[in-house]
């Protein structure tokens, strides 16, 4: 007994019905299983596993809130799961500008977004860039209804992507400059633990800074060097190419089967050659569909004209690079700096051991002059006692002694170099 088939998953959402369905209400509950009867388990794991709130804003400048779960974004904007993964604030990725064949994953410091050619799903969070993302571009969106922009709608999504996170970085580099500055020169002037200190942390941020805007620049060069990546980004053109190659394929169905019914008409057929006669129609509009389709795959990864992207992406390499540099100068800073405090150290550090070696010359000397008085500081006789004042010139002779020594040590020290002259 043949097993009874269940019904297929794999549906097509509208785009038109998308976000105003019965499932996605206020509270993020559904209304009624979209996966049809039988199938409640799946319905609540798909609520269980990543309900998120999102923004969705459409070309006009209109925004509004949806909830979503991860299941329902892979198929509407048609990506993968990977790519969702870099969008999920759990987890900590490079930052990425991915193009696909329906939508562009953005993930660039607080935005992350999902760009198609009809709307921006952007991840909602309270962070100020985010807020600022939202009513920057749907501003933007509302005073370029009545202006011909030549820049189609997800290239200014990602514009302003691009714009919000070089100005937020170039802020924050400025802001550390200011910060930086002061502490540098009171270190350069007086060498504390307090300020070596402060140096230390302004290091560690300037340091993880840098790596922030080295992965932009480096995504945004990645981007720049890959022509396929480029093209891939051209959603616009490529919804209207899929809309003229739908339209052209409906329009060959129905001459094609007018052309079948007009001959159906004139010279009937047997039910076995009617049968055979649409199989083959079938074959013909699928090689036609097949051939149209790879045409239309060759003409969109081959020879396109992506100096608008590629423009685009010049713009804003020029202006996060310009904030590497600014980084790298003030690493220079900070390594001059420290050159000049080793430097200085070590200055110090001679000047000490050049007031030890005069202390131990000094120290030698004084013994040399203990040892002789201690030595007629002994109790035995002799005739140098007899007269007084011979005691006194055995003192003056070895204090000279002592003076004459120790200055031969400094004119040995001078001699090789270990005082200045």
């Amino acid at each position: 007994m043949a097993q009874p088939q269940l019904p297929s998953l794999n549906y097509t959402v509208p785009e038109s019905n998308f976000f105003n369905s019965s499932r996605y209400n206020s509270d993020g509950h559904g209304g009624h299983n979209t996966r049809g009867p039988g199938f409640p388990v799946l319905k609540k794991r798909g609520h269980n596993l990543g309900s998120r709130s999102w923004i969705k804003i459409d070309p006009d400048g209109s925004s509004k809130i949806v909830e979503l779960d991860k299941f329902t974004v892979m198929r509407h904007c048609s990506l993968p799961s990977r790519d969702l993964r870099l969008l999920d604030p759990l987890f900590i990725y490079p930052f990425t500008i991915l193009g696909r064949e329906k939508a562009i994953v953005v993930s660039l410091e607080q935005i992350r977004c999902i760009i198609t050619a009809d709307e921006v799903i952007l991840m909602n969070s309270p962070d100020g860039s985010v807020v600022q993302y939202k009513s920057e571009l749907c501003k933007r969106l509302e005073a370029s209804k009545d202006n011909s922009d030549d820049l189609p709608f997800e290239f200014r999504a990602l514009e302003l992507a691009l714009e919000l996170t070089c100005m937020s970085l170039e802020a924050q580099v400025k802001e550390l400059e200011m910060e930086i500055y002061p502490v540098l020169d009171e270190l350069a002037r007086s060498i504390s633990t307090l300020n070596l200190e402060r140096v230390r942390r302004f290091k560690g941020h300037l340091l993880a800074l840098t790596q922030r805007v080295q992965k932009v620049c480096d995504e945004i060069e990645h981007l720049m060097d890959d022509d396929g990546d480029m093209a891939e980004m051209y959603l616009t053109e490529k919804k209207e190419r899929r809309e003229n190659l739908t339209n052209s394929d409906l329009y060959d169905q129905i001459s094609t089967s007018e052309n079948g019914k007009v001959i159906s008409k004139s010279a009937p057929v047997s039910p076995v050659g009617s049968s055979s006669g649409v199989q083959r129609l079938q074959r013909a509009f699928s090689n036609i569909s097949s051939s149209k389709h790879g045409s239309f795959l060759s003409s969109s990864n081959g020879g396109e004209n992506i100096d608008q992207l590629e423009m685009l992406l010049e713009a804003y390499f020029v202006v996060i690079d310009n904030t590497l540099n600014q980084l790298l100068s003030l690493k220079e800073y900070i390594d001059d700096t420290e050159d000049l405090i080793n430097i200085k150290l070590g200055n110090v550090q001679n000047q000490l051991i050049q007031f030890e070696l005069l202390l131990t010359a000094a120290t030698f000397v004084a013994t040399v002059f203990a040892v002789v008085t201690a030595v007629f500081g002994m109790n035995f006789e002799d005739t140098i006692f007899d007269n007084p004042s011979t005691f006194n010139w055995v003192l003056i002779i070895t204090g000279l002694f002592c003076a004459m020594l120790f200055f031969a040590f400094l004119f040995y020290f001078r001699h090789k170099k270990v005082f200045p002259l």
